[in-house]
């Protein structure tokens, strides 16, 4: 261990730390330079595998990076303000990151101020609904109807002033933009 993270560790722990082993070196998570491209999903144009919530983890795993499959696929969620698509608002559609399905349209888009995009109605009969009573609380889960990849919640009532009251808070890792052509 370094003298520099040895004298901070001891600093908040105490000057226990030299009987604490760590390891040299610790792993370092990579999954913004092991993405791969989006094309490798089953877009339009492509018929090599249909993936839908039949496709084996197995699958999943070769075609999502590390942090997409964290959070389409065990429901993970990414930190707040990180997502490349919260402050977006260009025209087009947000379709699903793991199989490519059409699930937003541009203009059901709004700033929340969550920290994550949010919209207040989806491509009808493209997400469903489950209840989510995680961490001890109710809330309602949304996930792509074909593939069943984890989107993030819905949430009613909070008065934003949308057609709906609704706010669908989605990862960014979750979707991914189309602009309109």
């Amino acid at each position: 261990m370094s003298f520099a993270l040895r004298t901070s560790i001891s600093r908040v722990c105490g000057n226990s730390v030299s009987a604490v082993k760590l390891p040299q070196r610790l792993p370092v998570f990579r999954a913004i330079s092991s993405r791969r491209p989006f094309q490798t999903r089953n877009m339009a144009g492509q018929s090599d595998v249909k993936l839908d919530k039949q496709t084996p983890d197995s699958k999943w795993k070769e075609v999502l990076s590390a942090e997409e499959y964290h959070i389409l696929r065990n429901k993970g969620t990414e930190a707040a303000g990180t997502g490349e698509y919260n402050k977006l608002y260009d025209d087009g559609t947000y379709k699903c990151g793991g199989c490519g399905t059409p699930l937003y349209k541009s203009e059901h888009k709004f700033d929340s101020g969550c920290g994550w995009p949010a919209y207040y109605d989806n491509i009808e009969g493209a997400v469903d609904r489950h209840v989510d009573n995680s961490y001890g609380m109710r809330r309602v889960e949304i996930t792509c109807s074909n593939c069943g990849g984890h989107l993030g919640h819905v949430f009613e009532g909070e008065k934003f002033g949308n057609p709906k009251d609704e706010r669908h808070c989605v990862n960014s890792k979750s979707v991914k933009f189309a602009p309109k052509k």
